[in-house]
């Protein structure tokens, strides 16, 4: 059993009946009152997010979890198919535990942490950024660039996402996965 004070950002508790990972956490101390912590927890089994507030040195139940590396493989309806790159294992995980699934392409390599109790994947971790190419934008219109504005385009793996005028079909990008948002254009 922990308590509170090992809460982190990915860590697998029980609460509720069911298997939640810590979101977002704020460790809270008020001017009056015993402090609390305000967490945003995620359902591994239905992708349901809850808020919830524990009191300061409440009991959690931890669940042991055991992250490796995985490549992604194909997408096979809700079914996103992974290899274990070190004994070449396969696992099918559904699209509701990959966070930022749309910009997963072929051959990315994720981390996925497994519960040890039973051997099921409880998360999938992408990594903080991905290249992908532009597919498919509209040209930028010349003078347009005095307040950093944006346009959609298209990337490889489907997913739409709001980058600078200057960007071009062709372009390679690197996308921040977390966010889903664009950092910066790569030189090729």
């Amino acid at each position: 059993m922990a308590n509170t004070s090992d809460i982190r950002k990915g860590l697998c508790i029980r609460y509720s009946n069911d298997i939640y990972k810590i979101v977002e956490f704020l460790h809270v101390k008020p001017g009056k009152g015993p402090a609390f912590v305000r967490t945003k927890l995620k359902s591994v089994t239905t992708g349901k997010v809850v808020d919830n507030t524990f009191s300061a040195g409440h009991k959690i139940d931890v669940i042991r979890v055991e992250t490796q590396k995985y490549q992604y493989l194909y997408k096979e309806g809700e079914q996103f198919h992974f290899m274990n790159v070190d004994d070449y294992e396969q696992i099918a995980i559904n699209v509701s535990l990959i966070d930022g699934a749309e910009l997963l392409k072929d051959g990315e390599v994720v981390t996925i942490a497994i519960n040890t109790e039973d051997g099921m994947p409880l998360s999938v971790e992408m990594p903080a950024s991905v290249i992908l190419e532009v597919t498919h934008t509209e040209p930028g219109v010349k003078g347009n660039t005095a307040t950093n504005a944006t346009k959609p385009a298209t990337v490889e793996t489907g997913a739409r996402i709001n980058v600078p005028l200057f960007i071009n079909e062709g372009d390679k990008i690197k996308v921040d996965t977390e966010k889903g948002i664009y950092q910066e254009r790569m030189k090729e």
